[in-house]
C-alpha cells in the first residue's frame, strides 16, 4: 500500500517540476515523443511513465532519475542524496574539494 500512495506523488511532483522549470505541457510532451494527453495522464496518475521516459524526463527538467525517484521513495533518497552530492563534487576543482572538506571537519570532528 505504501508503494501504491507513493506512487499516486509521482504524477504530482513531475507536474511540479515541469512547472518549476517553466515547460508547458505541449513542449514536455514534444522533447519526450509523446502526446500532451500522455504528458496529462501522467501528471494525473492515469498512466505511468516507463523508466526510458522518465529518464528523458529527468534530463529535460536538469535533474537525475535518483532525485526524481528520491523524491517519491523516502527510503531511497539517502542514495539519491549521494548521488546529488558526488554529481556536483565532480564539478568542482581539487582545492574547492580541500576547503569543502576541511569546513565539514570543522563542524563535524572525527572522533
Amino acid at each position: 500500500m505504501k508503494k501504491t500512495i507513493a506512487m499516486d506523488n509521482l504524477g504530482a511532483h513531475i507536474r511540479e517540476l515541469r512547472i518549476e522549470k517553466g515547460l508547458t505541457q505541449l513542449e514536455v510532451a514534444e522533447a519526450l515523443n509523446v502526446t500532451p494527453g500522455y504528458i496529462s495522464n501522467v501528471e494525473n496518475n492515469r498512466v505511468a511513465m516507463s523508466l526510458k521516459l522518465l529518464i528523458q524526463f529527468a534530463r529535460l527538467t536538469g535533474t537525475t532519475l535518483d532525485s526524481l525517484v528520491g523524491e517519491i521513495f523516502p527510503e531511497y533518497r539517502m542514495t539519491a542524496l549521494d548521488n546529488e552530492i558526488l554529481a556536483f563534487l565532480s564539478k568542482k576543482d581539487e582545492s574547492f574539494k580541500a576547503k569543502l572538506l576541511n569546513t565539514l571537519k570543522l563542524w563535524w570532528p572525527v572522533s
